[in-house]
């Protein structure tokens, strides 16, 4: 059996039409093509819906097995989106089989998805439904004014110039246009590593996690908050030390990170434990991933304490009988962390491909 798989990756058939996937068959999928196709119909979703549809009655001339699916992600494209259209992709193939599949796309976006759909099920082929348009159609005004209307390219486009313009606009005021220019740069730095790497998605993610955990009443939450709380106390316990007498600077920065070092491993360890605790009570048992991660920690603290111990030995803070114990605990600590690694793998190949940040699913 073959499938032949649309993609809404910002689910714009969720938001404009009520319809939530994944939507299963030619009936379902032709109706949410036309309930999208009124909503909107600039939309370019509807096409790839209907090309999806075309494809699925060509293989069925042909005399195939095959059947057509939607899968709808998130208006938070990303991190977010891909994991929803992951977890319905995995729906899709627990109660319909596939050896193949077909991807219908309508631009470059959707096929990001390939890697995550090509992990699940191999992928024979990309259909790209490209909407044609007679030249002089659409004037240049209008295309950028309907552009402008995506969420995604507002973000993307007017954010940064909406940044150089207040911080512009601040330092002009103050008469401090050098350090406008300065505050500028560093506004764009850090949207640009926000932008990168999913940051904002991963705070957004962590915000509504935290909400929904206080409305349930979770205990993750409360962890999460104590994990925090032990931490920060790391860091002023760090700084206490810091002020202490020491021959140099980087004495007192090695007594900073030897103070705080256990505090930050502890926190660590609370964190995992209130996501363990929070597995066990939706699931009924303790994720795997949990032992990885309370092992990783403690070779992560055998390594890091290894080295600061390391440079306060190579200062002439230590005795050199001291060094076959440094040696032994940075050692055993990267041992550590390489079982870790393949503990993850294992576990990884045994769930049929599952990544590493699923495995306690």
């Amino acid at each position: 059996m073959r499938l032949v798989v649309c993609v809404d990756r910002d689910d714009d058939i969720g938001r404009k039409t009520g319809i939530q996937g994944p939507i299963i068959g030619r009936t379902a999928v032709l109706d949410a093509a036309g309930k999208l196709g009124t909503a909107d119909p600039e939309d370019t979703d509807t096409n790839a819906l209907f090309g999806g549809l075309r494809l699925y009655d060509e293989l069925r001339a042909e005399e195939e097995e095959v059947e057509v699916v939607a899968l709808t992600g998130s208006a938070k494209v990303g991190l977010a989106s891909d994991r929803r259209i992951a977890e319905q992709l995995d729906l899709v193939l627990k109660n319909h089989p596939a050896e193949a599949a077909y991807f219908v796309s309508d631009g470059a976006e959707d096929e990001y998805l390939l890697p995550i759909l090509s992990s699940r099920v191999r992928i024979d082929g990309v259909r790209r439904v490209i909407v044609r348009q007679a030249p002089g159609l659409e004037s240049t005004y209008y295309t950028l004014v309907r552009a402008l209307k995506d969420p995604k390219l507002r973000a993307k486009t007017v954010l940064p110039f909406a940044l150089v313009l207040i911080a512009l606009g601040f330092a002009a005021a103050a008469g401090q246009v050098i350090w406008g220019f300065i505050g500028l740069l560093l506004l764009i730095g850090v949207y640009l590593i926000f932008w990168t790497f999913d940051i904002d998605e991963a705070i957004i993610d962590s915000l509504a996690s935290a909400s929904a955990d206080i409305r349930q009443g979770a205990i993750a939450f409360g962890f999460g908050l104590f994990a925090i709380g032990v931490i920060g106390a790391g860091f002023l316990v760090g700084y206490n030390a810091y002020l202490s007498p020491a021959p140099n600077d980087l004495a007192r920065l090695l007594l900073f990170l030897l103070a705080g070092m256990i505090w930050w491993l502890i926190g660590g360890i609370i964190w995992e434990t209130g996501r363990a605790i929070r597995r066990y009570v939706a699931k009924g048992h303790i994720p795997r991933s949990y032992p990885i991660a309370m092992l990783s920690v403690v070779s992560l603290g055998f390594v890091a304490y290894g080295v600061i111990y390391l440079v306060d030995y190579l200062e002439g803070l230590l005795q050199g009988s001291s060094l076959p114990l440094i040696l032994g605990a940075i050692a055993g600590g990267l041992g550590t962390l390489v079982i870790a690694g393949l503990l993850t793998q294992y576990l990884k190949n045994r769930t049929g491909g599952t990544p590493a940040g699923a495995i306690d699913s």
